[in-house]
């Protein structure tokens, strides 16, 4: 358990004691509250917190946590008695819990009961003395299967539960940490890698994805590194590939012979990346390229935009049901040439079929916000904001740029726009709005909201509606932080041609940091809503800022957290600026580069055309995966730090700072990222 050593006031502990009588403090903040307490040797106040907690949360599945903390107190506060009483509660709520019984034996053992505390460590032993590997790996299998049916049936905190279970039994097995960390994003518990007894901080930050990471941490090294580190552990051994010989690319530059293009993807249907790659599919060169469509994701009965998509390609291929080998033998007789990886490691991805190297090109675009850090991806589409040249080390594929990293489809269906009234806001109230989804909403960046608030009266936050209990701890935190929670609103989900048409009513979008809005940026710009959003070092924190400088409005880009604030705050105080901006962007609408979506299909099938020339000649690049162990190792690090933004020459800075403290312990061989050779 980390100790906050920060002082408490007497008014906040007598809250906290309020809240605890009327079930309104949640164990996480228990426990924060009750050692800062205790961290600032105020023992009989923590003690009075528990004792007051476990009286009326008696309820509460995990209590036994509580009265374990609180046997722990008592016990440093000199109070034996009462921490073997607590103890014995601890066990009598969950009789399994080991550290109940070795912290009981030891307060007895200290008390000079020494029979006492041998009989009660040889009765645990007992009763697990039955426990073997085999027992422990079914145990674990048991709790991830309930996490994983409870998480789908929206049960989260049920899930998040049995997952750290199955997390703290098997910290060295990732899939329930990567789910654990995951829910308490989407559920806003902050902090996302809570505190446990059981998992060191470290073992958190090897579990969780590299999605997750990305709504973490702006650290585009580590960002690397996670996901090489992912991608092996995800494809696993290298799969059998006798029957899967590389192929040659055909000769077809020049030819008159058309490309074969494969786009693999689980989310070619009504989904932000089915509505960005719609029109670019139905305006692809027909002439020039054959477009295959690959579906890995669930049978669709009714979708108008996987209907779109279908007639928009020369053949569609619905391989959820195929195994990987068998999907990788279809591609193969397809006789794809370039084969684009929609997915990366998003839900439902099928990262294993490119182990299989299908096609002699594979291309990562559209689909997932980084590298892939895998040695099968050898291309990745972007543009020049997003990875600007310099920061091409934080990428192992061959970069190739576009005008704008978000196709979006201007055919898209947008109901009327409706009023003020009819989506539940008040029409003199000035609103902020930010519609990306929870998981991307972190404590810090909640804070800076919370001081925009709170510094202009009257003025609402709108965001996309979570769980119930999701809703109602936001509004508790605002409530902490001076806001009243009425001034948050709390938009219910509707179609996708309602939610665009609803957007435009706000005032000023404020995006989230480290991950920022991709296409829910282009809705809000296609809907006339300016947004504002604040650049980092990653793919996903510098996505929204190419956006809305391809929708011609770079003014709306901000230096730092304490600049974002400020002109938060600022366009609220003058509203004619914001109208010039929201000018702006109607005027530029239908010129922008954000929806010039021809001249973006023309230029992914010159950059098709470069690639298969490169391969023709040789010249496929090779995926640069050197030192990604070693920068995994400084990047755990790094991230441990809790540097939520820095600039980038201090980013780097820290990077080389542990490299040469490594290479004095043992020579690194130079690479072409961050320890390049020193010139002579």
């Amino acid at each position: 358990m980390t100790a906050n050593h920060a002082a408490t006031s007497n008014d906040d502990a007598s809250n906290a004691l309020d809240l605890a009588r009327n079930q309104r403090l949640s164990l996480l903040d228990l426990l924060r509250l009750a050692e800062a307490l205790n961290g600032a040797g105020q023992h009989a106040a923590a003690a009075e917190l528990y004792k007051t907690w476990v009286a009326f949360n008696d309820n509460s599945p995990a209590i036994h946590l509580a009265y374990f903390n609180y046997a722990v107190v008592l016990s440093q506060g000199g109070d034996p008695a009462g921490a073997v009483q607590a103890f014995r509660a601890c066990l009598k709520a969950n009789p399994e819990f080991a550290p109940g019984h070795i912290n009981l034996g030891r307060v007895l053992e200290d008390a000079g009961l020494i029979g006492q505390a041998v009989e009660q460590w040889s009765q645990y032993a007992e009763s697990t003395h039955h426990i073997d590997a085999e027992a422990v790996g079914h145990r674990h299998m048991i709790l991830q299967n309930i996490g994983r049916v409870l998480e789908g049936a929206g049960k989260f905190e049920e899930a998040e539960n049995a997952l750290l279970q199955a997390f703290e039994l098997r910290p060295d097995s990732p899939e329930a940490g990567q789910h654990w960390a995951s829910l308490r994003q989407r559920q806003c518990k902050w902090p996302v890698l809570a505190p446990s007894n059981h998992l060191a901080p470290r073992k958190m930050i090897d579990a969780i994805s590299s999605l997750t990471l990305s709504c973490y941490a702006d650290d585009p090294m580590f960002q690397l590194a996670k996901a090489y580190r992912f991608s092996k552990t995800l494809v696993g051994a290298c799969p059998d590939l006798s029957r899967f010989p590389r192929r040659s690319p055909k000769q077809k530059s020049g030819t008159g012979q058309r490309l074969r293009v494969g786009y693999l993807s689980s989310d070619l249907r009504d989904h932000a990346v089915g509505f960005a790659l719609c029109e670019v599919l139905e305006l692809h060169d027909k002439n020039s390229l054959e477009v295959f469509a690959y579906y890995c994701g669930n049978v669709r009965n009714t979708d108008s935009t996987q209907e779109r998509i279908k007639a928009a390609v020369h053949c569609w291929r619905d391989i959820n049901g195929l195994d990987d080998a068998t999907a990788a033998s279809q591609i193969i007789s397809d006789e794809i040439d370039i084969l684009i990886d929609v997915n990366g490691y998003t839900k439902d991805a099928r990262a294993k079929i490119f182990a299989y190297r299908p096609a002699p090109v594979i291309v990562s675009f559209c689909g997932y916000p980084g590298s892939t850090g895998s040695p099968f991806h050898q291309y990745l589409i972007s543009d020049g904001y997003m990875i600007p040249e310099e920061n091409e080390i934080y990428y192992s594929e061959k970069v190739l740029r576009i005008a704008c990293d978000q196709p979006l489809d201007r055919k898209r269906s947008i109901a009327a726009r409706p009023s003020r009234a009819e989506v539940g806001l008040p029409e003199d109230a000035f609103v902020y709005a930010s519609f990306n989804g929870m998981q991307k909403i972190t404590e810090n960046c909640f804070a800076r909201w919370m001081t925009i608030l709170s510094q202009t009266p009257g003025s609402l936050l709108w965001l996309l509606t979570g769980d119930d209990d999701v809703n109602q701890r936001l509004r508790d935190v605002a409530e902490k932080s001076g806001v009243a929670p009425e001034r948050l609103v709390f938009a219910p989900k509707v179609q996708n041609p309602q939610h665009i048409a609803r957007i435009g009513v706000a005032d000023l979008f404020l995006d989230t940091f480290p991950y920022g809005a991709h296409s829910t940026a282009a809705d809000a710009i296609t809907s006339g809503l300016p947004v504002l959003t604040m650049s980092g070092k990653t793919f996903a924190a510098r996505f929204c800022g190419s956006i809305v400088t391809a929708a011609g409005v770079p003014e709306m880009l901000c230096s730092s957290p304490e600049d974002y604030v400020a002109r938060a705050i600022g366009f609220e105080r003058d509203r004619k600026s914001l109208l010039e901006v929201r000018e702006s962007i109607a005027r530029q609408r239908e010129t922008s580069v954000l929806r010039d979506i021809p001249a973006l299909a023309r230029r992914l099938e010159d950059l098709f055309w470069q690639m298969q020339g490169e391969c023709e000649r040789g010249e496929t690049p090779v995926p640069d995966l050197s030192n990604l162990d070693l920068y995994y190792e400084l990047g755990a690090e790094t991230v441990l730090e809790n540097i939520e933004f820095e600039d980038e020459q201090s980013y780097r800075k820290r990077y080389l700072k542990k490299l040469n403290q490594r290479h004095d312990y043992a020579p690194i061989p130079y690479d072409r990222r961050l320890w390049q050779k020193p010139d002579n």
